[in-house]
Parts: structure tokens; sequence; C-alpha cells
């Protein structure tokens, strides 16, 4: 039997797979268990969050959980009830209500998913005050991540925020959560091998820092847990345990690397620009469900590119003049000052260009031993009922041509997009 890596991890065994060193553990503590029930206000007294506890929830999660963790911890502190809107948003705004909510509190205990975490997450960090989070949803990696998703002035971006000193997985609560939730968590765990080709991409070309652990960490659980995928939409428990253990590895892996970049690249990019200029009276699609499509999108990009010829790059002709007339003048900005710091100039293109030329075979090589094909990693997709297909999601076929051609110019994060923009495989981009 493999050695269980969450576990290593947390006690402070896991080794480095580059250097042997043992990695830290990121938070205090991470429970994961078939239910939860009647336990919550000792777990949560055990971390020594202070007397005045304030609960985050909104209408949907205040049922499913919330409740129940309100009335455990009113015994053993003060709790303030904060009840946040039906879907509210992960911007600036609401960070700064919530904080006015939870003024005199001594931590916030987050009960939910991916934007509740992300908004207590970052609220925590800029109150200097912890946070615990208890799960609502196996939808995303982000429960144990450093990083929150917040939109500041129309540009989603991820920011430093404050790791959790626990996160609770109730898997019955997680088993009960709305199916595409659970695939949406399925769809987050997907991309693991486009980020990391994303990811090892700008590390042979461009020389940036890149890092094996996160992936080592996953080795053990992943495998098993995309074979099972139809497992998961059936309620299976020991599937959701494997479907929560990955994502907290992700979660991990983002966090020992202090970014999200190993679990967040190209088909991020994708996703990011569909809830920045998608329409908002379109169909809801949840994050993961878009990371899903995007993987499979990413997938056939990065195998096209490998099995072409040497690619040859130009000099980018995007500027800020462009970006403001594509996203408008203060998102067009915005952009810039993330763009500009990858762009393409005559004598980078010159060197970039030269050091293909060396080194092709072997960046092929590398990449091409840790790309998976795009049709198998739908078929995990297909096994879970999830969406494959732009339209699937509700956004219009153009639209997402558009988001996979422009996506790449609102981080500076250098992907397979970049690389097929930057040698002229518009043809590639849709």
């Amino acid at each position: 039997m493999a050695p269980d890596a969450l576990a290593q991890l947390m006690a402070g065994r896991f080794r480095d797979p580059e250097d042997g060193a043992p990695l830290p553990a990121p938070v205090r503590t991470v429970v994961i268990e078939d239910s939860l029930a009647g336990r919550e206000g000792e777990l949560v007294a055990a971390l020594n969050l202070g007397g005045r506890l304030a609960v985050v929830s909104d209408p949907t999660t205040r049922a499913v959980l919330g409740s129940r963790v309100e009335q455990a911890l009113d015994r053993i502190a003060e709790t303030l009830s904060i009840v946040l809107p039906e879907h509210p948003e992960p911007d600036l705004d609401t960070v700064d209500r919530l904080r006015e909510a939870a003024s005199g509190a001594s931590a916030l205990i987050a009960i939910g998913s991916g934007t509740i975490n992300d908004l207590c997450k970052y609220a925590a960090a800029e109150a200097g005050l912890p946070f615990a989070v208890f799960a609502t949803a196996p939808s995303m990696n982000g429960y144990t991540s450093i990083n929150a998703a917040i939109t500041v002035r129309g540009h989603k971006r991820s920011l430093a925020a404050r790791l959790p000193a626990a996160v609770f997985f109730d898997l019955e609560i997680l088993a009960a959560a709305p199916v595409r939730l659970i695939r949406a968590g399925l769809g987050d765990c997907l991309c693991r091998p486009t980020a990391q080709a994303d990811w090892l991409l700008a590390h042979l070309l461009l020389g940036r820092p890149y890092r094996q652990a996160p992936f080592a960490l996953l080795a053990a659980d992943e495998a098993p847990l995309l074979a099972a995928s139809a497992k998961l939409v059936a309620g299976d428990l020991d599937a959701i345990r494997r479907l929560v253990r990955t994502l907290a590895l992700s979660g991990f892996g983002m966090t020992l690397c202090g970014g999200s970049e190993p679990a967040s690249q190209g088909e991020h990019l994708i996703s990011h620009y569909g809830d920045m200029l998608g329409d908002p009276a379109w169909a809801r699609a949840f994050h993961g469900e878009q990371i899903g499509v995007a993987t499979l999108t990413m997938a056939r990009l990065q195998a096209e590119m490998l099995e072409g010829p040497p690619p040859q790059i130009e000099a980018s002709q995007v500027d800020e003049a462009s970006l403001i007339r594509h996203f408008g003048p203060e998102l067009g900005h915005s952009c810039w000052q993330e763009f500009r710091n990858k762009r393409v100039d005559p004598g980078a293109a010159i060197q970039l260009n030269h050091r293909i030329s060396e080194r092709w075979d072997e960046i092929r090589t590398r990449i091409g031993a840790i790309h998976k094909p795009a049709r198998e990693l739908c078929a995990v997709l297909e096994r879970a009922g999830a969406p494959t297909t732009p339209e699937a999601l509700g956004w219009p076929g153009r639209f997402y041509q558009q988001a996979v051609r422009h996506a790449r110019l609102i981080r500076n994060r250098y992907t397979f997009l970049d690389l097929a923009a930057d040698a002229g495989r518009s043809d590639l981009l849709g």
C-alpha cells in the first residue's frame, strides 16, 4: 500500500522529492470523517480561537450545516451569526462588508465552499484574525490554499490570504451536496496535468521557478479518483473521501509553493475570462465545471503544440491600447499591468527562438511525460455526467473562442496559450 501523503504531510514526515527535506504541515488540523455531527464544538474549542466567533454562511450553507455549527459553538463561546446573501460576490466590497459585520470577533468560522471560503480567508487576512472552515461541498481545492480568488475592480485576481487554522470535512454532508458541486470538484482536480504542463513550460522556456512537490503529493490519490469518477455522483463515501483528499492535497501544493501555479494555469485563465466578461444573464456555471471544459481545451492545445514542429516566436503586437480596446479602460489597464511582464519584445523573441532550437526535444519529452490526452480526461468527466463543452456550461461557442484567444492577457502567467499566440498559431486559439 502506498504511504498516506496527507497523513505524512500533517505529521511533518512527507519529504520534498527534490532535496529530501521534510515539508512543513501548512495548517494545524485537517479532519475528514464520515460524520462530524456532535463534535463541532470540541473540534473548534481545541483551536483556541478566542471567545467571540463569527460564523459566516449564506442561506443555503446555513441550512445545510451552519445552524448545526452555530448551536454547537454557542456552548463554547459567544457566537455572531453572519449570513451573507445567496450567491455572494467574491469581491472587495463584499470583503469590506464582511469585515464590518465581524467587528469585535476573535475569529471567523466559514461554513461553505468556494466563495465563502475565499471571502473569509481574505477578510481574516485583512483583519488579522484566525479562521477555520467547515466544508459544505467538495467543489474546489481552495480550502487548504493560501490564496483567495477575489475580483478587484472587475479583474479576477489570486490574492495572498490567510491559511485556515483547521479544515473540517463531514463526508455525509459533502456526499449530499448538489451533484453539480461534486462534479465541479472533479473538474477542479482534472486540470493537474494541463496546469503542470503549463508551469513546466514556463520553467523550461523562461527559467521560472517550478517544484515537483505539489505533484508528488497527489501521485497516490489522483489516478484512483479519476478512475472512480462515476461513483462520486452516486454518493459513494469512499469516492467522496478520495475527492476530498485530492482537493486538500492540491490546495496544500499551492500553499507550499506560495502561489496558485501548481493548480491554476491556462485552463483557469479561460475560466476567469468567462467570470469577468460573461453575460450575467447566462445560466450559472460553477468554477470547477468551467475548469473541466477548459482543461479539455488546454489538453488539445498542448498536444497540437508538442506534436508539431518547433515553434518560432514572434515579437508581441499587443500593447496597452489594444487591451483597453478589448477590455475597456479600467480593466484593460489592470490587465496590462499583468501582461506587460511577459510580453515578448524583439530581443526576447530572438532569445526564445534560440532556446527552442537548442532544447525543443527536451521540452517536448519532459512535458509529454506528464501530458494526458484530452480524450482520457473527457472520459472522466463523461462518466460523472459533467459538462464537456462550452455550450453545456451555457457559454455561446463564439464567446468561448474569444475566451481561449484572449485569456492569456489577464495574468502574468506564461502558458501554452501564450506559446501558441507568440508562435502565430491563432488557428489553435479558436
